[in-house]
C-alpha cells in the first residue's frame, strides 16, 4: 500500500461506521432491513428468557411509529455498553443463544434510530438513558424507586436511513410465532397500537415442534418427537415428524431457518430416515421440522442459510434412525 493510499483511508467508528454502511449490519435499508433491526432487539430479549433470567417478552408497535420491546428479567449485560459498543467478532461462540451467528447487537439499532430510550428496573430503582442517532443525550440516570425487575428498549427507526419506517405487524407476528414454536419457553405478546382498536396477539407454544408440524398439516396424534443432546456435535437436536400433511422438510439451526437442503442437519435427517425405512426418497406425505442448537454453528455463504458442521450429520442420522426404527405408527 502506498503512502498516498494509507493517508486517504477513512477509519469510521461507531455510530458512523453503522450509519455509513447500514447494509453491512442489517442487510438492506428497505423493509427487510427494518424488520432485521426490530429482530435484533426482540431476539435479545428472548435470549434473556431462554437463559432463565426472564419469563416473557412484550413487543409494542406504538402509534407514533416506534417499537417498544420489554422483558421482565434482570439484564445480564451492561445495557449502556451494549447500546454503544459493536461486537469485536460477529462469529464468536453463540452459547446456544437464539441468534445463529452471535448475540444480538443493540448498538446497531441505536445507531440507526432517530431516538432510542432504554429503561431498567433493578436493585430497587429505575434507570433511564436516551440517545439520538447513537449519540448519548442522557446518561443512565436514576429516575425513581422500583419494586420490580425488567428492561425496556424503545426506538424509532431513522427515516434518513430507511425507505419506510412502518413495520409490518403480520410479518413480525409470523417471526415471533416461528421463534415460539422452536423454543417452547418463549412467551411473546405483540400489540399494534397503530390500529383502532389496538390489536394484541400472544405467541406461546408449550407443545413446541408438535404445534409446528400441526400448523404445516401433520397429525398431532401421530407425530414422532425427538429431543436429544450429543456432545460430539456440541449441541441438541429437536425433531417432530408426521407421515401426513405433505408439509415437507424444514430445517433450523439456532432458531434460524436453513433453506438449503445440503445443510448437515438435514442431510443427517435424510440419512437416518433412509436407513430406518430402507429407501432414500422421502415419503410423499412427510411433514417434519429438524431443529439443532449448537455451541459453535458454522454457516456457509453470506446469507447463512446452510449449516456446515460436519459432526452434526452422523449425530442426527443416528438419532433419527434409532427413533424411527422404534416407532411404527403410520410407518407403512
Amino acid at each position: 500500500m502506498s503512502e498516498y493510499d494509507a493517508a486517504h483511508i477513512q477509519v469510521l467508528e461507531w455510530p458512523e461506521a453503522v450509519r455509513k454502511r447500514p447494509g453491512m449490519y442489517i442487510g438492506s435499508t428497505g423493509e427487510r432491513g427494518l424488520h432485521h433491526m426490530a429482530q435484533e432487539v426482540l431476539e435479545g430479549a428472548a435470549n434473556e428468557v431462554l437463559s432463565g433470567r426472564a419469563s416473557r417478552v412484550e413487543v409494542v408497535l406504538t402509534a407514533d411509529g416506534g417499537v417498544r420491546v420489554s422483558h421482565d428479567g434482570v439484564q445480564q449485560a451492561d445495557l449502556a455498553r451494549a447500546l454503544t459498543v459493536l461486537p469485536t467478532c460477529w462469529d464468536g461462540p453463540s452459547g446456544r443463544k437464539l441468534l445463529a451467528w452471535a448475540a444480538s447487537c443493540p448498538a446497531v439499532v441505536n445507531a440507526l434510530s432517530v431516538r432510542l430510550v432504554a429503561e431498567e428496573h433493578r436493585d430497587g430503582v429505575t434507570r433511564r438513558q436516551e440517545y439520538a442517532r447513537g449519540r448519548l443525550l442522557t446518561p443512565p440516570t436514576v429516575t425513581g424507586p422500583s419494586d420490580r425487575t425488567g428492561t425496556t428498549v424503545a426506538f424509532h427507526p431513522d427515516p434518513e436511513v430507511f425507505g419506510t419506517t412502518a413495520l409490518d405487524a403480520g410479518a413480525l407476528v409470523d417471526h415471533l410465532r416461528e421463534l415460539a414454536l422452536l423454543n417452547r419457553a418463549l412467551d411473546f405478546t405483540l400489540t399494534d397500537e397503530r390500529t383502532t382498536p389496538h390489536r394484541t396477539e400472544r405467541l406461546h407454544h408449550p407443545a413446541g415442534l408438535i404445534d409446528f408440524t400441526t400448523r404445516l398439516g401433520g397429525d398431532p396424534s401421530a407425530t414422532l418427537t425427538v429431543e436429544a443432546a450429543d456432545e460430539r456435535m456440541g449441541g441438541t437436536l429437536d425433531l417432530a415428524l408426521s407421515w401426513t400433511g405433505g408439509g415437507g422438510l424444514h430445517g433450523y439451526a439456532n432458531s434460524r431457518r436453513t433453506d438449503e437442503q445440503q445443510s448437515t442437519h438435514l442431510l443427517g435427517f435424510r440419512d437416518g430416515l433412509a436407513a430406518a425405512l430402507g429407501r432414500s426418497e422421502l415419503p410423499a406425505g412427510l411433514t417434519a421440522v429438524v431443529s439443532v442448537k449448537l455451541d459453535a454453528p458454522e454457516f456457509n455463504g453470506a446469507t447463512r442459510r446452510r449449516l456446515d458442521n460436519g459432526a452434526v450429520r452422523p449425530c442426527v442420522a443416528a438419532a433419527v434412525r434409532h427413533a424411527v426404527e422404534g416407532w411404527h405408527t403410520g410407518r407403512d
